[in-house]
């Protein structure tokens, strides 16, 4: 069924400091990284927090700890239009070329950067990578966020990407069943099939159609931000790991 412009609904989704005040963090990298360019590389760690985490929990960094997530859901959200986020950034081909191109772009300019290896300019020149890319995603995806939707840019985001291939070896691996936390319902016959868990959810996914067998919701691209469970009319959402949704009846 095609969505109406006002079918989604904006609501609260900072429910940390940091996910309150995280944006800060990306204005100082991406802005601040131009004159210092230093603070880019701050970027590394972001990348391996991003990528560890999704190791074992898929991309609850998206939803909980990324500093554009922040911007987008904070700053921007009472500002942009809120619509439906076209099925062509949501596509495999946008997200797999997209992240191919960005990664060869981006390795072009290490290999560029590795140069300077050993002299005094090194860690400016890197800095100022990770900044200058950083400045790109805030002003892309600020632009597509108020145009469009919030997580618009987060559909193909190339950490994102990242994150979804890390995930998928934390799950072949094993370590993902007992460690990943999920959106749970408590039981599926007590759900008003309202749909609001899909008209506030920042990725437009509908968990209330998607529920298994073991009433947890499966999909990849959850971001685990807990904007459904806040909003849910019935209150039977929850946000749990392996372990506990074991014991949900």
């Amino acid at each position: 069924m095609e969505k109406s412009n006002n079918y989604y609904i904006k609501t609260n989704r900072a429910f940390s400091h940091i996910r309150k005040y995280g944006w800060i963090i990306t204005v100082l990298i991406a802005i601040g990284g131009q004159w210092e360019p230093k603070l880019g590389l701050t970027v590394v760690l972001i990348m391996a927090g991003l990528t560890i985490t999704a190791f074992f929990n898929g991309r609850y960094w998206c939803g909980n700890f990324c500093p554009h997530g922040s911007l987008f859901d904070t700053i921007i959200l009472p500002v942009t239009r809120n619509k439906k986020i076209p099925d062509l950034f949501k596509s495999k081909v946008m997200i797999i070329g997209f992240f191919a191109i960005f990664m060869v772009n981006f390795m072009r300019r290490i290999l560029s950067v590795s140069r300077y290896w050993g002299t005094y300019d090194f860690f400016d020149k890197l800095g100022y990578l990770f900044s200058s890319t950083y400045l790109i995603v805030l002003i892309v995806g600020g632009i597509l966020a108020t145009l469009i939707n919030p997580r618009t840019w987060c559909q193909f985001c190339p950490m994102g990407t990242l994150q979804k291939l890390a995930y998928k070896l934390g799950k072949a691996i094993g370590i993902t069943k007992k460690t990943e936390k999920k959106i749970t319902i408590s039981s599926q016959e007590k759900c008003y099939k309202c749909g609001k868990c899909a008209k506030v959810c920042p990725f437009q996914l509908a968990p209330y159609l998607e529920f298994s067998n073991e009433n947890k919701f499966d999909n990849i691209n959850c971001i685990k931000c807990s904007t459904c469970v806040a909003n849910c009319p019935a209150g039977i959402l929850s946000l749990k790991n392996g372990n506990e949704t074991e014991k949900v009846s």
